[in-house]
């Protein structure tokens, strides 16, 4: 019978082929043959040379494994993967799922070397003889070396190695094979094998067989029946195609290959075979290996996580190679984070509100002493896009791409009146008291009036005209102006106290912008910095606020508590480079002062259970924005809640305010108070689940220089005019007021100043004019006039339209309690 062309072209393709395995068959012995010949001479060292060395990764293999990250309590929180593997010993795997790999990809493992010359020419004859099918020659052993060099080729990023790795050429084969057979003088058949278990690839993203029992059967590598490890070991093979949860059927018949060729070579009998084959395919047992913070109990805590390994040199020299470390390292990453107080923060913002609500709320809290974030929670708390459902990827908490450390953010927000401590504090170190008084009028101008910034002293451009919001006013001390959060009496103090002083106390505690810059050489000339104008990150001011508790020890916010490898190697984590950047007596005294305030303002917001307790309320310019800050000495929290401006609900709406409104989601009604809406319905409940089991520390009391104030020498004026006697007192820590006494002098004219020698700085020391001669006596009077009075102390000056002095609050002014803002909004600049 006449051939077709097309049989007679097979018969010329067999013919070529049958030729090609000869050769290569003849090339593999040569190669193989010759060193283990023992010949004499230069040449056959160097080929034994090469036979023994093989790449480093061969011996210590590059496998990748997950990373798991860790509550306080050891649960898991989230884990991170390129290859989801877990490195297990032979000794933790099922004897029976070693026996299936052996038997279906090399049954004569144990027997041969790293070549099994019968199985590669049965292969390679079968390939080409036309049979249907094809079939594997390469040993087990061999089949590493190819996977080894695949998962290094991946790890480095280098896709023309990972082709390379699985070429279909006789150099890459040879090759393949040297490195076997030196690997075969390395390491046992037992150690090899280990290897090649967790190496392996099962298909539906797990990798190494710990992995894989866990995804397909919800159990360990340890615990696999003979049916269960069967379908695993024949995965290996093609993991696409045979992948029981898409090919179900495929599987299922490939896991029955393998239970015949275990009966077959007599490892287990026909009826266990049978018995497994009949087990089903159970699809309900399959479990998902979360990767990444998506979806995890505390996405934002969990991002924060990674951010901060991403910062950590240990793990790379880039943050790309840091996130590989974590991707694929094996490390145990333990925390601090308690679920207990994060719990309670999350339940107190969503008894409230509502994540879809056009607002933005968050609950930090740190440490005192030590910087551990102990909660960050927030009214989104559902790591995704729907923003409908109120999803979102921001960590409102913290600094964005928008600032200089960027922490997976959005922006920052105004603070209000809790930026009121940072001039308090900048004012006691310089040694102001804390008895300093001003006449804190109602509503006073400030323009053209000289501030002190980090320049010296410049004059106020324009007009700022400040009022206050609490309804107190009057001549008060820095207490009771703390406690009722007086706008003009803090304007003053920093216009004193300094600018530059009072952002470095911000800056040095902690406060950070949420934008980029130095918040120093951005607000030292802003005398608004004292009422909360710039924006900030919620966490700093937790920050700031625990150096306080601290008394003046600063910590960077921390929330790894320990980091170990796969090797059990433990990495250096960050420490919160806890410094005291305050003194203690100073910090001493804002205790005292903040502490003043829960009997003010803050009433609301105090924890329940007799804790020493301090804190400030914050209210920004037409209420957008409401806060509380506070602590006691184990803990110290922040409260927020902001107007979210990118939420369509602000649009065409008249005036955007948070006070009076009921938002539209949670139907939760907003006082535009920083005391009640912040402080009392989030800041308590979370404050007082994170201090139980808490000792109640009291905080140190305040010493007699931080209340009587640091005396120094008043300059000597004599012969300056007014103007130059005022700059001189000003430079030199004095507050200058106005006063004015009887004298022959005409009415006006300039006598000097009102004491001299030495005084507390911030003391008042008053320019006085003469008021002229004294009135005669009146014809009725018979004692005799008397002496010219002496110079006298008159209390702070009111505003220049209005010099005279200004009557003290009696107490009529008294705010709602915890108001921040009784019937008008904090002053801004513009």
């Amino acid at each position: 019978m006449a051939k077709t062309p097309a049989a007679a072209g097979r018969l010329l393709y067999r013919a070529i082929m049958f030729v090609v395995v000869s050769v290569f068959a003849g090339i593999l012995v040569a190669g193989l043959l010759i060193p283990v010949a023992g010949m004499a001479g230069a040449a056959t060292n160097a080929v034994s040379t090469g036979m023994d060395h093989i790449p480093a990764e061969l011996e210590t293999p590059p496998q990748s494994e997950r990373s798991r990250v860790l509550l306080s309590n050891g649960e898991v929180l989230a884990t991170f993967w390129e290859e989801n593997r877990v490195y297990v010993p032979l000794a933790e795997i099922a004897p029976v799922m070693s026996k299936a790999q052996v038997a279906i990809e090399d049954h004569r493992f144990y027997q041969h070397g790293a070549l099994d010359v019968r199985a590669t020419l049965r292969a390679l004859v079968r390939n080409t003889s036309g049979a249907s099918g094809t079939q594997g020659g390469s040993s087990l052993t061999q089949q590493y070396v190819k996977m080894v060099q695949i998962e290094s080729a991946k790890i480095k990023g280098d896709d023309a190695g990972i082709q390379k790795a699985q070429e279909r050429t006789i150099s890459r084969k040879i090759q393949e094979l040297r490195f076997a057979i030196a690997l075969e003088k390395r390491l046992t058949k037992d150690e090899i094998l280990e290897r090649y278990l967790n190496i392996a690839y099962y298909g539906d993203g797990a990798y190494g067989v710990q992995a894989a029992a866990h995804h397909y059967y919800d159990t360990t590598a340890k615990d696999l029946t003979l049916d269960q490890a069967a379908m695993l070991a024949g995965l290996v093979q093609n993991p696409a195609a045979t992948d029981p949860v898409r090919n179900t059927t495929i599987a299922l018949d490939r896991r029955n290959v393998v239970l015949s060729r275990m009966a077959e070579l007599e490892i287990v009998t026909p009826e266990e075979a049978a018995e497994a084959k009949q087990v089903p395919w159970d699809p309900a047992k399959v479990q998902t290996s979360p990767n990444g913070c998506v979806g995890t109990r505390y996405p934002f805590l969990c991002d924060y996580v990674k951010r901060t390994l991403q910062q950590m040199p240990a793990l790379g020299n880039t943050p790309d190679e840091r996130l590989d470390t974590l991707k694929r390292g094996g490390l145990t990453i333990e925390t601090e984070i308690d679920p207990d107080t994060q719990d309670a923060a999350e339940a107190a913002i969503a008894k409230n509100l509502d994540p879809r609500d056009p607002v933005i709320s968050t609950m930090t809290m740190i440490q005192p002493g030590t910087g551990l974030i102990l909660a960050m929670a927030q009214n989104r708390p559902v790591m995704g896009d729907n923003s409908a459902a109120g999803e979102t990827y921001y960590n409102y908490a913290v600094g964005g791409s928008l600032s200089d450390n960027d922490m997976g953010g959005a922006e920052g927000y105004q603070a209000g009146s809790t930026f009121k401590p940072f001039a308090a504090a900048a004012a006691l170190e310089a040694g102001m008291p804390l008895g300093q008084t001003y006449n804190a009028a109602s509503t006073m101008e400030f323009g053209g009036q000289r501030f002190k910034n980090c320049q010296g002293r410049e004059r106020l451009p324009g007009t700022w005209r400040v009022s206050n919001s609490t309804g107190v006013h009057g001549t008060m001390d820095m207490n009771r102006a703390m406690a009722m959060s007086v706008n003009t009496y803090f304007v003053q103090l920093i216009r004193d106290a300094g600018g530059c002083e009072t952002t470095k106390m911000a800056q040095k505690t902690g406060v950070k912008l949420g934008s980029k810059g130095d918040i120093v050489d951005q607000f030292h000339n802003k005398p608004s910095f004292v009422l909360g104008s710039a924006e900030i990150t919620p966490l700093s001011l937790t920050e700031a606020y625990a150096t306080f508790a601290a008394r003046g020890v600063h910590c960077d916010p921390i929330i790894l508590k320990r980091i170990t490898d796969k090797d059990g190697n433990e990495i250096k984590v960050p420490d919160a480079n806890c410094r005291q950047v305050m003194e203690p007596k100073v910090a001493d005294g804002m205790n005292q002062l903040l502490s003043n305030v829960m009997n003010g303002t803050g009433r609301p917001a105090t924890i329940p259970g007799g804790y020493p307790q301090a804190g400030k309320t914050g209210t920004i310019d037409r209420n957008q924005a409401v806060w509380f800050a506070g602590y006691t000495p184990e803990v110290a929290g922040v409260a927020m809640i902001a107007i979210d401006k990118t939420n369509p609900f602000w649009e065409n709406r008249g005036r955007v305010t948070l006070k009076g409104l009921r938002l539209p989601n949670s139907g939760y009604y907003m006082s535009g108070s920083g005391g009640g809406d912040a402080g009392q319905d989030i800041y308590r409940p979370s404050m007082a689940a994170a201090l139980k089991d808490r000792p109640k520390t009291k905080f140190t009391k305040a010493d007699r220089e931080v209340l009587q104030g640091r005396s120094v020498q008043i300059p000597n004026v004599s012969g300056m005019n007014p103007e130059a006697a005022k700059a001189a007192l000003e430079d030199a820590g004095f507050s200058v007021g106005r006063a004015t006494r009887h004298s022959s002098s005409p009415r006006g004219a300039y006598l000097g100043i009102s004491r001299t020698g030495s005084a507390p700085l911030g003391t008042l020391i008053n320019l006085v004019y003469s008021a002229g001669p004294a009135p005669a006596p009146s014809p009725t009077t018979t004692a005799p006039a008397p002496a010219e009075p002496p110079e006298t102390t008159q209390a702070p000056q009111a505003p220049a339209e209005d010099q005279g002095e200004q009557p003290a609050d009696q107490g009529g002014g008294e705010a709602d309690q915890g108001d921040d803002d009784s019937g008008q909004d904090d002053q801004q600049e513009d």
